[in-house]
């Protein structure tokens, strides 16, 4: 056998797999470790290396947390926004992704690849044009909500005067537009997830449902709900972990504005 050969025979392709683990140190482990260690310095606006360096102040930071009311109360905000945040945001577009994909997975649906496609297109377009589009539609003065969408509800429901609304002036409401905006762009993944799963079911335990006198809701629960939870679940989980870390959202749609 050749040097080569024997190399290969004792294990030498392991060493193959070096470059990718150092690759892996340095695109992932370094930064988080970086970033772990600059909690526990004094890295700020007035302390940016190379211009100012940068000192260890233990669990100073952490403890300001807490102790100190100017950053305990924004901490506290903040968090407490972002938990409402996550769990608004991705419970909407769950609902949205899967009460879709019920209906389009009835036999009397038609055109069902047209409404298909349909489904798709939030998550066809780049986010980032989707979220500046909804910025401009949300605007206060000049906006398609407010010029256009509340007229016409409020001409079509009696006795509703919704009037226009401060979208990106008010922070509730600008609040409550980021999710909504959220649940359009987050349902069409779980819109694909939910249909595929729908079409594993075997129609045969609908049909022993349905002898037995289950009645639609009875077979939502027993049936399909476990069906979906069974295979999604963790899907739906890295859902709620990927919208607590949503930055692009909250970013472009005012800049994280108003306050």
């Amino acid at each position: 056998k050749s040097v080569l050969a024997n190399m290969v025979d004792r294990g030498f392709p392991y060493l193959f797999t070096i470059p990718a683990y150092v690759a892996m140190v340095f695109a992932i482990v370094f930064p988080v470790l970086v970033t772990i260690f600059i909690a526990f310095t004094n890295y700020d606006f007035y302390h940016i290396p190379p211009a100012k360096l940068i000192d260890w102040v233990g669990f100073t930071n952490f403890t300001d947390i807490f102790f100190l009311s100017s950053y305990r109360d924004t901490f506290f905000a903040v968090f407490g926004w972002t938990v409402i945040w996550t769990l608004a945001a991705t419970t909407l577009q769950i609902v949205i992704g899967i009460f879709t994909a019920l209906v389009l997975n009835q036999k009397f649906i038609k055109f069902k690849r047209v409404f298909g496609i349909i489904f798709l297109l939030p998550w066809a377009v780049p986010a980032f044009i989707t979220i500046m589009s909804f910025s401009n539609m949300f605007n206060d003065s000049i906006g398609a909500i407010n010029t256009q969408v509340i007229p016409l509800i409020d001409a079509l429901i009696p006795f509703v005067d919704i009037g226009s609304l401060p979208w990106k002036t008010d922070p509730f409401f600008t609040k409550i537009a980021i999710i909504m905006i959220q649940g359009w762009l987050g349902f069409p993944f779980i819109y694909v997830l939910v249909s595929g799963i729908l079409q594993s079911i075997p129609e045969e335990q609908y049909e022993a449902a349905r002898i037995d006198g289950a009645g639609i809701i009875q077979r939502f629960r027993h049936i399909t709900m476990p069906a979906i939870f069974t295979i999604a679940a963790p899907i739906f989980i890295t859902q709620y972990t990927g919208n607590f870390n949503n930055f692009s959202m909250i970013y472009l749609f005012n800049e994280g504005g108003p306050g």
